[in-house]
């Protein structure tokens, strides 16, 4: 995988820059007067000396360069407890007034390499989760009555702190009674649900025993690091080493990567290819709640337990079924888990390559062939391309063999679906433009010290000019914003979908053991972000990303999702455009009129309406905070979520593929023949169900009918030499 890592400039930058203040001289600093007990969690000194290093890192070579003063202490604070307490369970009021003693303290501890203040707080939210542990067990062995008429908040990400013990006592009454009721109205029996939540807490409270210093300490330090930008990150050394592992090598199983958050194990990102990422049905920060092993096995509760042993339950052989229960990220409250089954694969990268299809598309009874290709990332294989390896993988090489295709079968126009693409190789993304421009700048890039440079498209011939449309969804982010970003800056092609992430970052990262060589223990690695990435217009993709020409519609908000959800991100900023010569394919005056007939449309057909009724009962349903704790009001929440068909809007988004009831017995197909005719049929499907989709295609045919001599032109001569 590491042929393909995403945007990363060389981990050996810094060493060319050296690091000219660093020394190790955290043995001989006085640290504040501290005593930890026994049992407490504390530092170590090579975590001192791994403090002092990132801080001047990052001081010295951040893009942002941020001063570390009172002003990021008192984010970095602010950070950590929220990171400790998401939800606000387990810390009182007065613990958190307590913790402000250290608000403008923690930017000098972090430059003296002292951990004393991290570790504190550390151990207040230990010792303070023990007695949430302790009064569950007692919880448990009490009758819950389900006939009282109360109503529970789970998202308390805005709520107060509590202000007492008895306070925080109410709030888990609650939430293990919501759970018992979930359980009861499933059809669990009441006794099995009780052993089952008793064994949860049990085993929860295992998990958080086995937390260990190093654990601590990733956590204040990302708090730090995530202060200054969302996309630095400190990786404490068997972090750095699972995620090297999972870069590099290939191995069975779903095909995500997971982590710790809070009691939940989350999705942090879905590997391109992987069943997981085909699936259509998981997304980033989605939670596992439980796990069944194949078609017939019952499911096993995962809420608290260790990410490591998670994933034991999760990989599995090639070829074998394993379900999951799903709360999505976005899923409204008091939501149901959705059930996902999923067939364990050996995962390679190489699956997550470009694909080609040819679309047959009805209008007033002529026909119309569209060439769609899906590129789920920018791959590259670095390593061919440097030794000179004939052919080697890449991208713009796939893309070009298909659009040749796709000439020769004379499709009236191409579709290049970048949905849920989150980047990759930048040189891919510049070279990827130039098959459908001629010479000219694709992106510039900004340097921290503000030294500014452009990727240029140096290759005058086209390999494609006929019509093309880009579709983007919320999750299309870096490298897929600046193929977007030129396509549409130079006017070559529509842009249609929902507005993009919004990643105008590049992160590079750094083995820190470049620079503490000999310590007794590892000291990990840091990704930094080094570089901002600009449209040849002169505007950043960061925060906006790059806005559609039609813009469909979004279940998502960029206060939820995207770069704008984050409150460290980098801000958007412009600087002076480059020059470039637009080819004027799409004109503004076109697209006003293809935003016309798209308006027109939403008003009567079937499938745009169904879309946004879906995503208004979704928004609504996610308005609604709390829940009820009274059976029968509970039972009549759930089938009225089922009766207006509240789900994520994105799984049709996606063109995912239900099966279809039957009560005849199909065969399955066998033969070669019959096997190609079935994938045919489920493509078929698959986009029937693809709303965005067909709206594209519908937007091209409105395009080629309103510019009819912007048809594809199958005489061009190729100047390239290979």
């Amino acid at each position: 995988m590491t042929k393909y890592l995403l945007l990363l400039l060389p981990i050996s930058l810094l060493a060319f820059f050296g690091l000219k203040s660093f020394s190790h001289n955290t043995e001989n600093q006085t640290l504040t007067a501290y005593q930890f007990a026994a049992d407490d969690l504390q530092p170590t000194a090579t975590q001192k000396k791994v403090e002092n290093l990132v801080t001047e890192i990052l001081g010295q070579y951040h893009y942002r360069r941020v001063p570390l003063n009172d002003s990021l202490s008192s984010k970095i604070l602010d950070n950590y407890v929220k990171e400790l307490d998401f939800n606000k369970m387990n810390f009182t009021a007065q613990d958190v007034e307590d913790f402000d003693k250290f608000r403008y303290e923690l930017d000098d501890q972090l430059k003296d390499g002292d951990l004393t203040a991290a570790y504190q707080i550390y151990n207040v939210y230990r010792k303070r989760a023990k007695e949430r542990f302790a009064f569950v067990t007692s919880l448990l062995n009490k009758p819950m009555n389900f006939k009282v008429d109360e109503t529970y908040t789970p998202d308390r990400e805005k709520a107060s702190w509590a202000k007492s013990s008895a306070d925080l006592d109410d709030l888990w009454r609650k939430a293990v009674k919501s759970t018992l009721l979930d359980w009861k109205i499933s059809g669990k029996a009441d006794t099995t649900a009780l052993k089952d939540l008793k064994e949860r807490y049990k085993r929860s409270e295992k998990y958080f025993d086995k937390t260990k210093s190093e654990d601590v300490f990733q956590q204040f330090m990302n708090s730090f690091t995530e202060s200054v930008d969302p996309h630095t990150t400190y990786f404490i050394p068997k972090t750095a080493s699972t995620f090297n592992q999972e870069m590099s090598q290939s191995f069975e199983g779903i095909g995500a990567t997971l982590r710790n958050e809070g009691d939940y194990v989350q999705i942090v990102d879905l590997i391109v290819g992987g069943p997981a990422f085909r699936s259509k049905q998981l997304n980033p920060k989605d939670r596992i709640v439980a796990v069944a092993q194949g078609d017939d096995k019952p499911y096993q509760d995962i809420v608290g337990w260790f990410t490591d042993d998670a994933v034991k339950l999760i990989k599995g052989a090639k070829n074998t079924v394993v379900r999951l229960k799903i709360l999505s990220a976005d899923a409204p409250t008091g939501s149901v888990p959705k059930e996902v089954r999923l067939v364990r694969e050996k995962i390679k990268l190489e699956e997550g390559t470009a694909k080609k299809e040819v679309l047959n598309f009805n209008r007033d009874g002529k026909e119309y062939k569209y060439g769609l290709i899906t590129i789920p990332l920018f791959y590259r294989d670095f390593e061919g391309a440097r030794t000179g390896e004939q052919g080697f993988k890449s991208t713009t090489s796939d893309v070009k063999r298909y659009l040749n295709e796709l000439k020769a079968d004379k499709v009236d126009g191409v579709i290049i679906d970048l949905r849920n693409n989150g980047g990759g190789s930048l040189t891919e993304a510049v070279n990827l433009t130039g098959l459908f421009i001629t010479q000219g700048p694709v992106v510039q890039r900004k340097q921290a010290d503000g030294e500014i440079s452009a990727e240029y498209d140096r290759d005058p011939s086209v390999t494609y000019d006929g019509p093309v449309s880009v579709l983007v969804n919320r999750f299309s982010a870096s490298a897929s914003e600046i193929f977007a970003g030129a396509i549409q800056d130079y006017k070559r092609g529509l842009v249609v979908g929902e507005q993009t992430y919004g990643k105008g970052t590049v992160q590079s990262l750094i083995d820190l053991e470049r620079f503490l060589k000999g310590e007794p223990e590892g000291v990990g690695q840091l990704k930094i972000t080094m570089e901002k990435f600009y449209r040849i217009t002169g505007s950043s993709t960061q925060h906006k990303g790059v806005t559609p020409d039609i813009e469909l519609p979004s279940s998502f908000s960029a206060s939820e999702f995207g770069e704008s959800s984050q409150p460290s991100a980098l801000p958007w900023d412009m600087i002076p455009t480059t020059r470039y010569n637009p080819t004027n394919n799409i004109t503004e005056k076109e697209v006003s009129f293809l935003r016309g007939k798209y308006q027109e449309r939403l008003k009567i057909e079937t499938d745009l309406k169904k879309l946004l009724a879906e995503i208004e009962n979704y928004k609504k349903a996610k308005e609604k905070k709390s829940i009820s704790l009274q059976e029968d009001k509970r039972r009549k929440e759930i089938e009225d979520q089922k009766k207006k068909n509240i789900i994520d809007p994105a799984d049709d988004l996606a063109g995912e593929v239900k099966p279809v009831e039957t009560k005849e017995t199909v065969k399955p197909a066998t033969d070669s023949t019959s096997i190609a005719q079935a994938k045919v049929k489920a493509l078929k499907e698959k986009h029937e169900k693809d709303t965005y989709l067909k709206e594209t295609e519908r937007l091209m045919t409105d395009l080629i009918l309103t510019t009819p001599t912007n048809g594809v032109k199958v005489t061009q001569v190729e100047k390239k030499k290979e």
